[in-house]
Order: C-alpha cells, then sequence, then structure tokens
C-alpha cells in the first residue's frame, strides 16, 4: 500500500501524525509543491528591467535557492516527525495540479484543511485543497491541522 503525505509549510504536522497513526505498514511518500511563479516573475523583471548582462544579480535564482533550502528544511523536519524512512517527492508547478497527478496509482492521499479554520464547512478548504479534493483519483483522508470547530460553528438550519 502507497500513501502520499502532502506536506505544506502551515499544515504538515497535522498530516504526517495521521499517516504515521493510520499508515503503519504503508510505504509513504512526503509530496512538496514548488510553484515557481513568483521566482519566474522576478526572473523576467530582471531580464526586463536590467537586461541579462548580470546573471549572478539576478534575484529569481535566489529565490530558487531559497525556495530549494525551505523545501529541504520542510521534508527533514516531516521525517524526523514520521519516525521513519519516506520517500520524497519534490515537484514543480501548480500545486492543485501536481498532487492529483502524484495520487495517481497511490492507495491514499493524507491532505490537510487550510482554509477558515473557525468553521466546519467548505470554507475549511482553500482552492487548492477543494481542487485535490474533488479531483483525486484516490481515497483522501482529509484531516485538520488543529482541533476541528465545535459544532456551534455550523450555521444554524433553514427553516
Amino acid at each position: 500500500m502507497s500513501v502520499i503525505i502532502w506536506i505544506t509549510e502551515g499544515t504538515w504536522p497535522a498530516c504526517v501524525d495521521a499517516a504515521r497513526e493510520r499508515a503503519a505498514d504503508a510505504d509513504l511518500v512526503l509530496l512538496h509543491v514548488t510553484d515557481d511563479a513568483v521566482s519566474e516573475a522576478a526572473h523576467g523583471a530582471f531580464a526586463g528591467l536590467l537586461g541579462r548582462g548580470h546573471p549572478e544579480r539576478d534575484p529569481g535564482t535566489r529565490l530558487e535557492d531559497l525556495s530549494r533550502a525551505a523545501a529541504d528544511d520542510l521534508f527533514a523536519e516531516a521525517e524526523r516527525r514520521l519516525g521513519r524512512p519516506a520517500r520524497r517527492l519534490e515537484l514543480h508547478g501548480r500545486a492543485e495540479q501536481q498532487v492529483v497527478r502524484a495520487a495517481e496509482g497511490a492507495d491514499r492521499l493524507v491532505c490537510a484543511r487550510d482554509g477558515d479554520g473557525t468553521h466546519l464547512g467548505p470554507r475549511s478548504l482553500g482552492p487548492a485543497t477543494r481542487f485535490v479534493v474533488d479531483h483525486a483519483p484516490c481515497p483522501v483522508l482529509l484531516v485538520w491541522p488543529d482541533a476541528a470547530p465545535g459544532l456551534g460553528s455550523l450555521p444554524p438550519p433553514r427553516p
């Protein structure tokens, strides 16, 4: 059995904990997706404004380096918390599309709610996570990054 754990900066601990508790004998894959839009914009702005004469000054390269280091740190923290070996899968592009593609053939995908954490319901999912939940080609274990809000957060029933 293979389980993909989608780790993001804000919600990864809950995903790792859920996988550790519910997939003890599975092959685990830690998945992180980097959106390169910011570094690409910086590359383009630099080239457009200052030309291509000094590539060592290109801020896009620095942003790529910082992004890579942040992903490595996130993988290391997740592996420590997991307490067992897991394969790393780092992808680049639109997160929701890359996660759905990575989940093809998996037995389960673990991800966390990333929207409004104060209420139950659909707004507790951000747009990327909503897309993943709607399109994942495998079962999804959707966890709260913190304690779930109580039933009092539900809107009152319609008359």
